[in-house]
């Protein structure tokens, strides 16, 4: 096993221990040259363009995770409220 798939599993032990979730780590497919795109990472990567559009969000002022998380949150909300209206 690479180096890299002992950290992907040691992430996933993680996130299903402490989070309660499943994390689903996609790689490239072995022998592929150049792009192709990977199931769900485009969303990942769609949601985090979006977050990025908040000034607040662009950099890491905050100290605590806690308030990132919350700002993150605040974030969403509004998107979500957007979307509705």
């Amino acid at each position: 096993m690479p180096i890299s798939g002992l950290r992907f599993n040691c992430n996933r032990q993680w996130a299903q221990k402490t989070a309660k979730f499943v994390l689903d780590i996609v790689c490239k497919p072995k022998g592929q040259i150049g792009f192709s795109v990977l199931p769900w990472r485009w969303i990942v990567e769609r949601t985090f363009a979006w977050l990025g559009n908040y000034r607040r969000l662009a950099r890491d002022y905050e100290i605590s995770p806690r308030t990132s998380e919350a700002w993150i949150k605040i974030a969403m909300i509004h998107l979500m409220l957007r979307r509705l209206a």
